[in-house]
């Protein structure tokens, strides 16, 4: 039996505004919206409000509030004895926003259930990335790429999209990394959306949804101050 949104459809979006719903009024587990482009002025006023799109193959974008929100907090960031090893031995080398493009293509590429990240997808957010919106923690063996994640900062929310790994603890490094630097210079939040095992591992954890957008609001006008980002020193245990 298919799920009573997709028999009725969210609202759709009406292509000539930016405006969505009320993302405080959107279904628990369904799409607060459906439609509308994937333009950078559409999705920064998205990540403003605190939706963010989520859709597959053969639909329209679907537009996402979802309640509980899973966010990472500094306090709260966890460091395995495995992963505190991985730090010290400074296996990995750590850029920001480097290579953004290849960090989008890992993404999509190294999973094993298939990926949302569809080819207008990863084009939608290299053009955010152009504009300054868009940013990825690259993570490096040798010269070689070996895993990463990337997200859109607005204002002091930085909303964490996908992240890869082709080396043992890759994506964790970037994560705990990328979320310390950035703490460290101004972020007040640091969302991952939905609550996974793995982000849990690191200490990511659920709050409500009205938590989270009076969380949102009071970042908007925060600034990140990214030239003082230092990511080796997030590294440190």
């Amino acid at each position: 039996m298919r799920a009573p949104w997709i028999r009725r459809g969210p609202p759709l979006l009406d292509p000539s505004g930016l405006d969505f719903p009320d993302p405080a009024r959107a279904p628990t587990h369904a799409p607060l919206a459906r439609g509308g482009d994937l333009s950078a002025e559409r999705l920064v006023r998205a990540y403003e409000l605190g939706i963010f799109p989520w859709y597959d193959v053969g639909t329209p974008p679907l537009w996402w509030s979802p309640d509980p929100r899973a966010i990472l907090e500094p306090a709260a960031i966890h460091v395995s004895r495995s992963l505190r090893r991985t730090l010290r031995q400074r296996r990995f080398r750590l850029t920001w926003s480097q290579r953004f493009d290849e960090v989008i293509e890992g993404c999509a590429t190294v999973r094993r259930q298939g990926t949302w990240i569809l080819p207008e997808m990863a084009r939608a957010y290299s053009r955010l990335h152009a504009l300054g919106h868009a940013h990825s923690v690259e993570v490096w063996r040798g010269d070689e790429l070996v895993g990463g994640l990337y997200g859109v900062l607005v204002g002091g929310l930085f909303a964490g999209e996908s992240m890869f790994s082709r080396d043992t603890d890759a994506s964790k490094v970037a994560l705990v990394a990328g979320a310390r630097a950035l703490f460290a210079v101004g972020l007040r939040v640091f969302d991952v959306q939905f609550l996974t095992e793995h982000l849990a591992s690191l200490g990511a954890a659920e709050i409500s949804r009205d938590d989270y957008l009076a969380r949102a609001r009071d970042a908007r006008g925060a600034t990140v101050a990214l030239p003082r980002l230092d990511l080796a020193r997030a590294c440190d245990v």
